[in-house]
């Protein structure tokens, strides 16, 4: 990764770490925040201590449904179809980092 993972939120360092060796993503910011980017399309960040990742719409339902996220609301109050926020269950959020990783780099899930 080109940039350094210490100016990212702590909580957000193991993923970044993650894909420290994947020469394709990068840092970026998004909502304010900053992230990790692949083909210049971010996919996962720290947003207000809360995970949050951009994946398909149905999976995206299907976690809300399950109670392990929400919508995600950048602050104008119009929910993401494609962004969810995760809560404080860092085990978790890897798997979700890939998973968004490969929907942004344009496979499935």
């Amino acid at each position: 990764m080109a940039t350094a993972v210490s100016d990212l939120d702590p909580s957000f360092s193991p993923i970044a770490e993650a894909f420290a060796e994947d020469r394709q993503v990068s840092r970026g910011k998004m909502f304010g925040a900053a992230g990790l980017k692949v083909n210049g399309k971010v996919f996962a960040m720290i947003v207000k201590d809360r995970f949050v990742a951009k994946l398909p719409k149905a999976r995206v339902d299907d976690l809300v449904g399950a109670g392990r996220g929400e919508r995600f609301d950048p602050g104008h109050g119009r929910l993401m179809k494609e962004w969810v926020s995760v809560p404080a269950r860092r085990a978790s959020w890897l798997d979700l980092a890939r998973e968004a990783h490969r929907f942004a780099k344009g496979g499935t899930r």
